[in-house]
């Protein structure tokens, strides 16, 4: 995909979803932190259903930490790896209480260290909450850089980092939005949906001419 392309990728995308928002239900920064903690391997729906119940209890590190560990797995044990991601929810509730004052820092290096939060987390929570221009690379990303030649790459943060030099700065912002909701729902893993997908003009995927197998 040359710069004309990328120019055009973007330009349709922002046209058709000026204001793109994440699916993950949340009224603070630490109920975003916590949602997305606990979407690692989870669907953004799962992860909703849970936390509307949790978030009613302790929308805070100090009322998570009140809770404790047997009443927040409780909360939280429809969504995989619930053990583990309970336990690391907690130890970041102690470490947001005890360094920052209860508050969610708003720097990548200071995200890293809490407990279950990696880059890809941290980029999300400095992309939604404080509108920085990263990239958290997750499975929607990957393949749609990949397929269509947008930013092709080994390992996410390849890839990431190569989608930061080629979006165009006017779109930086949202293009995280955009590129998982067209993985999501059109340029999908087993069946991408080009006959109806309006970037595929743009993308170098080869294959576009498929259409959906008929059920008559």
């Amino acid at each position: 995909m040359n710069a004309t392309a990328v120019e055009k990728f973007f330009a349709t995308l922002a046209a058709s979803n000026p204001q793109p928002q994440t699916e993950l239900k949340y009224s603070s920064v630490f109920e975003l932190l916590t949602a997305v903690l606990l979407s690692a391997q989870a669907t953004d729906v799962s992860v909703n259903k849970a936390t509307q119940n949790l978030f009613l209890v302790a929308n805070t590190p100090q009322k998570m930490l009140a809770l404790g560990l047997e009443d927040l797995e409780r909360y939280i044990k429809t969504i995989g790896l619930y053990h583990s991601k309970a336990k690391h929810l907690l130890q970041t509730c102690q470490i947001l209480v005890e360094r920052y004052h209860g508050e969610v820092p708003r720097t990548r290096e200071a995200l890293e260290t809490l407990p279950g939060v990696g880059r890809k987390t941290a980029n999300v929570v400095l992309n939604v909450a404080f509108g920085a221009p990263t990239m958290a690379v997750d499975t929607h990303i990957f393949r749609v850089s990949n397929r269509t030649g947008l930013a092709p790459g080994q390992t996410p943060l390849a890839v990431e980092l190569k989608l930061l030099k080629r979006i165009p700065e006017p779109y930086r912002v949202h293009a995280h939005h955009w590129l998982i909701l067209l993985g999501r729902y059109v340029c999908q893993a087993r069946t991408p949906q080009c006959w109806h997908c309006a970037v595929a003009p743009y993308c170098d995927f080869k294959d576009k001419t498929a259409q959906p197998k008929s059920r008559c």
